[in-house]
C-alpha cells in the first residue's frame, strides 16, 4: 500500500503545472514538448486546455494528430472549434489563420465566430486524410457543443473532402440554423457525390434566401436532375433577382433540350449574369442552331467580361479551338491572367478540358504561355486532364520559373492520384 501511495505522490509530483503560463512556456521546447503539452488536455482548467490545444496547433505536425483528435471530445465550445481547425491545418498549412477560428469572440461560456462568404478551400487530391480526423469532425457537425462549432467543422469536411462524413451532414441539414445548414451544404457540394444530389432536392424552396441559394448551387454542381423541374419554376417566378440567377445558372450546369427555348430568352436580358447563364447552358447543350446566336453574343460583349466569357466557353464546347489572337478559346486562356475574372475562365476550361480534342488543344499554350497561363492551366490538367497529360505536366515540373516548376508537380501528384496511377 505504501508502494502505490508512493507511486501517486511520484506521478502528480511530476505533472505540469496547471496554467496557460506554463503550457507556453513547455511549448517553447518544440515538437519534444508535444507528450507534455498534451497532458494539459486532462486539465480541469478551460483556459489551460484551450492553451494546449493552441500550442499543439503552433507545434503542428504529425505527432499533434492524436492529441487534438482527443480534444475534439472537449466540452467546451472554443475548443471543439479550435481543435476542428487545428485538424485542417494539419493538412492545409496556414489554415488556422483564416478559418472561423480565427475570427471568435468570447463572452464567458459562449462563442461566436464571424461567418463570411469566402469558403472555396479544399485540399489538393494527392493529401490522404486520416479516417478517424473525418470521424472526430463529423461528430462535431452532427453534435457539436454550439452551432457554430457544428457549422464549422461542416466547413472543415468539405475542405478535407470527408466523404465518409456524408451522413453527419444531413443530421447537420436537420437543425434548421441557417449557418450549419450553409456550410453543409458547400460541404456537400465540395465533396462531389452526384448520387446525392436528390438528399437536397428539398431545400429548393427553403424559406431562407441564403440557404436557398446556396442549395440551388449545389443542385447545379452535383447536377441534380430532379431538382429541374423545382428549378424552372423558380426562373418562372423567381422570389428575387438573386434566386432567378442561382436557378438559371443551376439549369445551365445540366440543360437538357427542352431548356433551349428558356435559355435562349435569357440571351438579350439586361442582367449579365442571367445573359452568361443562358450562353453558358446553349454551349452545354450542344445545339449546332445555336451557334450564331454565341457567335452574335461574343461579337457583341465588348464591355462585360462574364457574357463575353460564357459566349466563348459555349463556342469552345462547341469546336471553335483556333487560337489566333482573337479567337474565344486564345481569350479564354489569356483571361487567366487576369485577376478579376481567372477564376471564371479556369473553371470554363476545366470543364471544357475534359472533352479529349479541348485538353490537347490545350498542350501547346500550356507550353508557351505566361506564368499564370502555365500555373493555371498545370491545375485545369490536374482535374480534368488524363493519362496523355502526364508527360506534359512532368516536363512543366522542370520549367526556369520556380513558381510554375512547382504548379507542375504538384498537378502531377493530383493526376496520378486521381486516376490511380
Amino acid at each position: 500500500m505504501r508502494r502505490v501511495a508512493a507511486l501517486v505522490v511520484t506521478i502528480v509530483s511530476v505533472l505540469p503545472a496547471q496554467t496557460p503560463k506554463d503550457v507556453r512556456t513547455v511549448a517553447k521546447q518544440g515538437p519534444t514538448a508535444i507528450p507534455t503539452v498534451a497532458q494539459y488536455l486532462n486539465s480541469g482548467s478551460t483556459d489551460t486546455r484551450l492553451e494546449a490545444v493552441k500550442q499543439l496547433i503552433n507545434i503542428g505536425g504529425p505527432q499533434t494528430v492524436d492529441p487534438l483528435l482527443r480534444a475534439t471530445r472537449d466540452s467546451d465550445p472554443e475548443i471543439q472549434m479550435r481543435t476542428t481547425d487545428g485538424l485542417v491545418n494539419y493538412y492545409l498549412p496556414g489554415y488556422v489563420k483564416t478559418g472561423l477560428g480565427s475570427s471568435i469572440a468570447r463572452a464567458g461560456n459562449s462563442i461566436k465566430a464571424k461567418f463570411g462568404d469566402t469558403n472555396d478551400q479544399v485540399i489538393d487530391a494527392f493529401v490522404i486524410v486520416r479516417p478517424d480526423v473525418i470521424s472526430a469532425i463529423g461528430a462535431l457537425a452532427r453534435g457539436g457543443a454550439s452551432m457554430d462549432v457544428r457549422a464549422n467543422a461542416c466547413r472543415a469536411i468539405g475542405i478535407l473532402r470527408g466523404h465518409a462524413a456524408m451522413p453527419d451532414l444531413f443530421e447537420a441539414l436537420k437543425t434548421k440554423d441557417n449557418n450549419v445548414m450553409v456550410e453543409a451544404l458547400i460541404a456537400i457540394e465540395k465533396i462531389r457525390d452526384p448520387s446525392v444530389g436528390p438528399r437536397i432536392t428539398y431545400l429548393l424552396r427553403d424559406l431562407d434566401d441564403r440557404v436557398q441559394a446556396t442549395a440551388i448551387d449545389t443542385a447545379g454542381v452535383l447536377k441534380d436532375k430532379d431538382g429541374l423541374p423545382a428549378l424552372r419554376s423558380i426562373v418562372n417566378k423567381p422570389r428575387n433577382k438573386k434566386a432567378e440567377r442561382a436557378a438559371l445558372a443551376a439549369i445551365a450546369l445540366m440543360p437538357e433540350a427542352e431548356d433551349r427555348g428558356l435559355l435562349s430568352n435569357y440571351l438579350n436580358n439586361k442582367d449579365e449574369k442571367l445573359r452568361a447563364a443562358a450562353a453558358e447552358g446553349l454551349g452545354r447543350i450542344g445545339n449546332p442552331a445555336d451557334v450564331p446566336a454565341l457567335e452574335k453574343m461574343w461579337d457583341a460583349e465588348d464591355e462585360k467580361m462574364l457574357p463575353r466569357l460564357a459566349a466563348a466557353f459555349g463556342l469552345v464546347l462547341s469546336g471553335k479551338l483556333d487560337l489566333g489572337e482573337q479567337a474565344p478559346f486564345r481569350y479564354l486562356i489569356s483571361t487567366l491572367n487576369q485577376a478579376a475574372f481567372h477564376d471564371v475562365a479556369y473553371a470554363y476550361l476545366v470543364e471544357a478540358a475534359r472533352r479529349p480534342q479541348v485538353r490537347a488543344a490545350l498542350y501547346a499554350p500550356m507550353e508557351q504561355g505566361s506564368r499564370d497561363e502555365k500555373i493555371y492551366l498545370a491545375r485545369v490538367l490536374a482535374a480534368s486532364g488524363d493519362k496523355d497529360s502526364v508527360p506534359y505536366l512532368e516536363k512543366l515540373s522542370r520549367d526556369s520559373d520556380q513558381e510554375v516548376a512547382q504548379e507542375g508537380l504538384r498537378a502531377v501528384r493530383s493526376l496520378r492520384a486521381r486516376l490511380q496511377i
